[in-house]
């Protein structure tokens, strides 16, 4: 299993799922991060804290807690 967190910068993932439960995982969904979105991961802070990703057109900035529920391929 490969998260989101895993993921080097300049890769282009695909989400297979999302863990977590209630409201953390509406609000990632919410953010347009759902079951076959591609995501790209444009950079990552020095201390790995946030990711900035592009998804669905746009950037988006999240922290690794969040990126660790994100399971990708």
């Amino acid at each position: 299993m490969k998260t989101l967190r895993e993921t080097k910068i300049g890769e282009t993932v695909k989400v297979l799922r999302l863990h977590g439960e209630g409201a953390v995982k509406r609000r990632i969904m919410d953010m347009g991060v759902t079951k076959g979105t591609e995501v790209y991961v444009r950079k990552v802070a020095p201390l790995g804290d946030p990711i900035e990703v592009t998804v669905r057109g746009y950037e988006l900035s999240l922290r690794k807690a969040d990126a660790e529920m994100i399971e990708v391929e």
